[in-house]
């Protein structure tokens, strides 16, 4: 885990601080491609939590067992994703990257059976309607990467009766951000396109970068910011009637 000091620490702060304060998407991309080769180790030092909590999220909601699900991870990066998924038995997993340095690493990994180039937002998803019986994105919910327009283009590519994840960080530089994702995922469960299974809190997201990233409620000595998790079921006509049941938190959320 990390430590409370030291250069390391305070380099991997200084990335992703510096990640967090790019809006435009194209600098972003570049500064991905700068950064792959260092991605894993500095989100290890600041004990980001995203991956596992939204893995374990949708594995205990999802209709199918693991081994026979088709999953994409959406913004896949590096592939941290693909290691939880791999953990608790997803055998089909699939990605999507805009930045060809992070696809490299994740085909390292040797989890994906298949990885495609994509920028979501500026481009559809490879994929055909209703393939997937869930679809994640983590990590990739705030100003300059993913826009709130793009999410309908998750829904596209989701089975009637299959399982979207999404996360975003609820620290303060992205609240404003938070709001308009949150009016967008209203919207379309207003207009029957999905139904909300959960949408829950998580205090200790990951280390913050600065002071400033920190909520009022949190210690210096915890140092966290916090983020949050939602889960939605693709609508059809079964749902609708109202079959089914919303999961239970984890334990460790």
């Amino acid at each position: 885990m990390a430590q409370a000091e030291g250069g390391d620490l305070a380099e991997a702060r200084a990335r992703v601080g510096a990640l967090h304060g790019i809006t435009d998407l194209d600098h972003k991309l570049h500064f991905y491609e700068r950064w792959a080769p260092d991605y894993d180790q500095d989100v290890a030092t600041l004990q980001y939590r995203a991956p596992c909590l939204a893995v374990d999220c949708l594995t205990q909601a999802l209709p199918v067992p693991p081994h026979a699900a088709l999953i994409l991870d959406v913004a896949c990066g590096t592939g941290l994703v693909a290691a939880e998924l791999q953990a608790r038995g997803f055998l089909q997993l699939h990605g999507v990257d805009g930045s060809p340095k992070m696809l490299e690493q994740a085909q390292a990994r040797g989890l994906y059976q298949h990885l495609s180039l994509c920028t979501l937002g500026q481009e559809p998803l490879p994929s055909s309607e209703g393939t997937f019986d869930a679809v994640l994105i983590v990590g990739a919910l705030s100003d300059g990467q993913v826009p709130c327009s793009a999410i309908p283009e998750l829904l596209r590519v989701t089975k009637p009766g299959g399982l979207v994840c999404l996360t975003t960080r609820t620290n303060p530089s992205n609240l404003r951000y938070k709001e308009a994702l949150e009016a967008m995922l209203d919207r379309l469960e207003q207009a029957g396109a999905w139904k909300r299974l959960m949408a829950w809190p998580v205090d200790r997201w990951e280390l913050a970068t600065s002071e400033l990233e920190m909520g009022p409620g949190t210690s210096d000595r915890d140092g966290f910011i916090s983020g949050i998790i939602y889960l939605y079921r693709k609508q059809d006509m079964a749902q609708e009637e109202g079959v089914g049941s919303s999961p239970q938190p984890p334990a460790n959320l």
